[in-house]
C-alpha cells in the first residue's frame, strides 16, 4: 500500500490476535513496526516471526493501565527508530474476570468500572496524547487507527463499560479528527465483528460461534487479517482523505445507515 514502507508504526497490543496481524501487514508493506504489550513473551514471539519473514520490528513492555507506561512505549519507540509516523491502539483488557464484573448498571462496582475505562479508554486517550506531539512534528503529519467495537450500537443487557468505553473510543478518534486534521493529522476507528482470534475462542462457547454465524450476511466469521488489512490501509496514504470516520468490518452482522 503506498506510504507504508519505510515508515515506522507503533502498534499498542500486539502480542496476538489483531494487533499482532495489524504489525505483521505492516512490516510485509515494508513498514518498521514497534509491538507493545503487557505479555512481553507474546510480543516477543509475534516481533521474532516478523524479523523472521524479513520485517524489521522491536518489542516493548507496557502497561495500559498506567499512565507513565505508556509514556515510555512511545518514548521508547522514537528512542528505537528516530521518528513516528503513526499509531494503531489495540489494546484492551477483555479478560474472563474483567468481563465477568461487567454486569449491569445495578449490579455493576466502581471498580468494575474503572478497570474497565481505565484501560479500554483513558489507556487510549494516553496513546494519542503521547503519540500526537511526534505525528505533528513530521511534516506529512500522521495517522491513528483505534480499535473499537459495535458493541456502543447494540445496547446489549449486559456489558456497559466494555461498550461506553467503546463509544468514547469513536469520540476520541472524531475529536482528533476534528481539532489536528488541518494539521494532516488522520484519526479513525476500526470496529470489529466477532473475530477467531485466540482471546474469542477461548471467551466464546460454540453455541456463541454458532449463533454470531447464523447473524453475519457473509459465509464465514471472521479473522485476524480481515482487520489487518483494513487498518493498514487507514494508515496508508491511499486513505489521505478518510478521517474521523468509525469503520465496521463485521461481515455484515450489523449495517449502518
Amino acid at each position: 500500500m503506498k506510504g507504508l514502507a519505510d515508515r515506522v508504526y507503533l502498534v499498542a497490543g500486539a502480542g496476538r490476535g489483531i494487533g499482532a496481524a495489524v504489525a505483521t501487514r505492516l512490516a510485509r508493506e515494508g513498514a518498521k513496526v514497534v509491538l507493545g504489550d503487557l505479555d512481553l513473551a507474546t510480543v516477543r514471539d509475534t516481533a521474532a516471526k516478523i524479523q523472521a519473514d524479513g520485517g524489521t520490528a522491536h518489542a516493548v513492555h507496557y502497561d495500559q493501565s498506567d499512565e507513565d507506561s505508556v509514556a515510555r512505549l512511545v518514548l521508547q519507540t522514537v528512542e528505537h527508530f528516530g521518528v513516528l509516523h503513526g499509531l494503531h491502539a489495540n489494546a484492551a483488557d477483555i479478560s474472563a474476570p474483567t468481563m465477568a464484573a461487567d454486569l449491569d448498571l445495578l449490579r455493576m462496582t466502581p471498580e468494575a468500572w474503572t478497570r474497565v475505562l481505565r484501560v479500554n479508554l483513558i489507556g487510549y486517550a494516553l496513546l494519542i496524547r503521547e503519540t500526537l506531539p511526534h505525528l505533528l512534528g513530521n511534516d506529512t503529519g500522521g495517522a491513528i487507527v483505534c480499535t473499537t467495537s459495535d458493541a456502543d450500537d447494540l445496547g446489549q443487557r449486559s456489558l456497559p463499560a466494555y461498550a461506553a468505553s467503546k463509544a468514547g473510543i469513536d469520540t476520541l478518534v472524531r475529536h482528533t479528527a476534528s481539532r489536528w486534521g488541518k494539521q494532516n493529522i488522520r484519526a479513525n476507528a476500526v470496529a470489529p465483528g466477532l473475530v477467531q482470534t485466540e482471546t474469542a475462542q477461548e471467551l466464546s462457547s460454540s453455541a456463541h460461534v454458532e449463533k454470531s454465524l447464523a447473524a453475519v450476511r457473509s459465509p464465514r466469521l471472521g479473522v485476524p487479517d480481515d482487520i489487518a488489512s483494513t487498518v493498514a490501509f487507514l494508515l496508508s496514504d491511499e486513505a489521505c482523505w478518510v478521517n474521523g470516520q468509525v469503520w465496521s468490518v463485521n461481515g455484515g452482522m450489523l449495517m449502518r445507515g
